[in-house]
């Protein structure tokens, strides 16, 4: 029997590490999503060319229309908070009435996604592709919009110019199910909100108050349809604060028969700065939601970047990193899709 002397305290201790183990496995298997498995040379042996791949398509895309980058941030946002960064909302695009700009924007991705399988075949996920293009885009629209007499009127503001830039990780993959219509605008916020449920939104996602606002400047880009706004002028929204001479001449030129007419978000739609907040601040927001900003103690922050386009550029950019890292599938989980 003293052969067997040490048989009951090593098979203890064996059970216990492999009870260990499998927790720690099934634990990995229940939450895929692992940032720390995401890489800034992830792509740096198998597809080192993605980059300047991306970054060419969209330079050539956003100097033909500049709207195309607020397209492309638009698509990132929404994918990334629907069920995470990972490409599930993209089959959905264009199923949604009047969705015709998230349209293009996927045409963008896939144009990307054909000049990387060239390069690099089944390599690179739509989810990482997205990613990065998100950034470039708000990078080549500061670069491509402004012009000699803008760039004057910035040095004399003394404003900063071009955008914001930030580190996109990799290593995202697809998920081969794509998100339902239904429940990619349920997750999405809507331009109705109030400040309490904006915030409620963000929060369940771990973004602050602060990335709200900051986020929230991502509408110094781009147009709207009178649809997302049409009902504080018509109906008359609890709360709301708009301009009246904003107010009168929306009701000019959003008129219920033009509903899918455009208008700017902000007074410079095609260049990224901090503008929007300016326009915050005078009630002339387009959007319900936008106004709400300066509810609670979240009217500090378009304070700040009213007066700070330097501040805005880097609470946007750390809270672009945050969104990039929302509920990412990695490692063995997912696959890398084909097309966009």
């Amino acid at each position: 029997m003293q052969q067997f002397k040490y048989l009951a305290p090593l098979t203890s201790a064996a059970l216990l590490l492999a009870l260990t183990l499998l927790r720690r496995y099934a634990i990995h298997q229940e939450s895929p999503t692992t940032p720390s498995e995401l890489s800034t040379s992830f792509y740096a042996n198998t597809c080192p060319n993605f980059p300047q791949i991306a970054r060419s398509v969209i330079r050539f895309e956003v100097a033909n229309d500049s709207r195309s980058s607020a397209s492309i941030l638009k698509l990132h946002f929404r994918d990334c908070f629907a069920q995470g960064c990972d490409g599930s909302l993209l089959p959905q695009v264009g199923k949604e009435r009047g969705d015709g700009r998230s349209t293009k924007g996927l045409k963008i991705i896939n144009n990307i996604k054909r000049a990387v399988e060239t390069s690099c075949p089944e390599t690179v996920s739509c989810a990482d592709i997205l990613a990065l293009s998100a950034r470039e885009s708000v990078i080549a629209v500061s670069e491509v919009s402004i012009d000699l007499s803008y760039k004057c009127f910035l040095l004399f503001r003394n404003l900063q110019l071009g955008g914001p830039s930030w580190t996109v990780e990799f290593g995202r993959r697809d998920n081969p199910s794509s998100a339902s219509v239904a429940a990619a605008v349920d997750a999405i916020p809507s331009p109705n909100l109030t400040a309490t449920q904006l915030i409620e939104s963000f929060q369940k996602r771990g973004l602050s108050k602060r990335d709200l606002v900051a986020l929230s400047g991502g509408h110094s880009i781009g147009q709207a349809q009178c649809s997302t706004f049409s009902a504080r002028l018509f109906n008359g929204t609890a709360g709301d604060s708009i301009d009246p001479a904003l107010k009168s001449r929306l009701e000019k030129t959003c008129p219920p028969t033009a509903l899918n007419r455009l208008n700017n978000l902000d007074p410079s739609p095609t260049t990224f700065d901090n503008l929007y907040f300016r326009a915050v601040q005078a009630n002339q927001s387009l959007l319900f939601s936008d106004q709400q900003l300066l509810q609670s103690d979240l009217a500090g922050f378009v304070k700040e970047f009213a007066n700070n386009q330097k501040a805005f550029f880097t609470a946007f950019a750390n809270a672009m990193i945050k969104i990039g890292k929302l509920s990412p599938l990695t490692g063995g989980h997912g696959e890398i899709r084909a097309s966009c």
